[in-house]
């Protein structure tokens, strides 16, 4: 799917270039990223080539317990291993790019590159709102409506959630890369970020025609059904679930509804957070190293602090992990 898309893009980018013999093509894309000195970029680097490493392992060790046990076989696991593999793919589509960069002071990447790169990262984002959104329908359900849960949130149901959140993510992105790949760039492509965004690859932009206006259009409609409904759906459904659970007499029925939807509410807070402080607020009250910090955070924090959030305070993948280990252990 990556691959066939890259050489979509490639395609495009060829076609467009036919149409513009008067103009200057510009093929590569610059980053500033970090600038630094080479003692600090070589701390960044290792700090940075460690929390990938523990992502990778992390995640891959959460999809690993949930498929090793069974009595993980449950929806919400199910839906933990792709907001894993999610976290997986935005990490690897922007960390080791940021590792190049800081180990050889050199941030160029094709125009083809950049445009894929922003592509994948939008569609892991999508994704990963989506996602959450779907896991707080499904707390939702087991906690004001556990009579009906299992044959609500049955397996085919499950699935089809799924394909459709990959399905909507991927076609809706898609759509976008490809609107900017054909966007005129008159100028030097530098961008003063570690990656290539939305945001700062539309500025560079000097087509006032009507594919820019339509450009910049697509990224505030999506922000609807990708962003503000499933924040919307999320409250929502926290709010019925925080009623349900005051209503429960015991306090220890109290503590264990509550348990089995905090990790997810705590990933909720932080993806949410980091998300309206870097799109909604005004960059020209932000300085450019808060921006880059925060972008840090979402792009190469999160995807390490889901799998540390949802093993920590999860007795499940707790129990499930005891096991692996003492299999291991036996073996």
């Amino acid at each position: 799917m990556r691959v066939s898309l890259y050489f979509l893009l490639v395609w495009h980018v060829k076609i467009k270039a036919m149409y513009e013999n008067n103009q200057t093509i510009f093929t590569e894309v610059i980053l500033l990223g970090f600038r630094s000195s080479k003692e600090t970029s070589i701390v960044l680097f290792i700090f940075l080539l460690i929390v990938y490493i523990l992502t990778l392992f992390g995640n891959l060790l959460i999809i690993t317990l949930v498929c090793y046990n069974k009595t993980l076989h449950i929806p919400m696991y199910f839906f933990l291993i792709q907001l894993s593999i999610s976290d997986i793919l935005l990490t690897t589509d922007i960390a080791p790019n940021l590792l190049h960069m800081l180990l050889h002071k050199s941030g160029k990447i094709s125009f083809t590159g950049c445009i894929f790169q922003q592509y994948i990262f939008d569609v892991m984002e999508c994704t990963e709102c989506l996602l959450l959104t779907v896991m707080s329908y499904d707390r939702y359900l087991a906690i004001c409506n556990p009579l009906h849960y299992t044959s609500i949130m049955n397996e085919v149901f499950c699935i089809k959630l799924i394909i459709c959140t990959w399905l909507l993510s991927i076609g809706a992105m898609m759509i976008s890369s490809i609107t900017i790949a054909y966007l005129d760039f008159c100028g030097p492509i530098i961008i003063d970020h570690f990656f290539c965004d939305v945001s700062p690859v539309l500025k560079l932009s000097c087509s006032y025609t009507f594919l820019a206006k339509l450009a910049q259009f697509e990224i505030l409609l999506y922000s609807v059904p990708f962003i503000l409904l499933p924040f919307i759906t999320i409250i929502i459904s926290y709010s019925y679930i925080i009623f349900s659970i005051l209503r429960i007499p015991s306090n220890t029925g109290k503590k264990k509804a509550f348990s089995t939807c905090s990790s997810h509410l705590t990933v909720v807070c932080i993806f949410y957070v980091t998300l309206i402080v870097i799109y909604a607020f005004p960059a020209s009250g932000q300085s450019l190293t808060i921006r880059k910090l925060v972008s840090l955070i979402y792009t190469v924090g999160t995807p390490l602090m889901n799998p540390i959030i949802y093993s920590l305070r999860n007795r499940d993948i707790k129990i499930a992990f005891a096991k692996l280990r003492n299999g291991l252990v036996h073996f």
